[in-house]
């Protein structure tokens, strides 16, 4: 299951996540608050498809990052397609930007016209990037027997988390009796 799942051809991939990002800013009725969350299980599939494919961490990472960048990237396209026709309703003078529908969010129409196509256009892949990097990035966290030289940090624990060494037998600062 495994290497069918993570081990297809990268066409395949890129064609499934773009119809679930059709169908996720759909939902949201052209506004991707479905698909900024669905980011982290995008983080999630990316981190495991670039493990499937790199041994070596460093690597592994790149083609992650690679990843992440192509999600955006077709959400970019995707909001520049369905909310860039409205740029030419900006230049014209006789086009009330307060009788468009877009939510009044600077107190003065123009001035939200613009906040909003920013918001769409480029805000919101932003926000899909942190979140499906976050998503990868948890993951890697979380699988350390992945990684032959550790987890992909430069902390492995915390200086202040002094719970049971198994080579210094520390016992933990921490109040256990709660």
């Amino acid at each position: 299951m495994r290497a069918k799942t993570f081990d297809q051809h990268w066409l395949g991939a890129l064609f499934s996540y773009c119809i679930l990002d059709v169908m996720m800013v759909a939902a949201g009725m052209g506004v991707p608050v479905f698909a900024i969350l669905m980011g982290f299980p995008v983080g999630w599939f990316t981190a495991m498809r670039s493990r499937a494919y790199r041994a070596d961490r460093q690597a592994a990472m790149k083609l992650n990052l690679r990843y992440v960048l192509i999600t955006s990237g077709v959400t970019f396209v995707l909001m520049a397609a369905l909310w860039g026709r409205l740029l030419v309703r900006f230049f014209d003078p006789v086009v009330d930007a307060g009788s468009m529908g877009l939510p009044l969010i600077l107190y003065e129409p123009r001035a939200s016209f613009v906040g909003w196509l920013v918001l769409m256009i480029v805000i919101a892949p932003a926000l899909q990037f942190a979140w499906t990097l976050f998503g990868s990035y948890v993951t890697y966290l979380w699988q350390p027997k992945w990684w032959q030289d550790g987890v992909p940090t430069n902390l492995q624990r915390a200086p202040w988390d002094k719970r049971v060494d198994e080579k210094d037998k520390v016992v933990s600062t921490k109040d256990e009796s709660r």
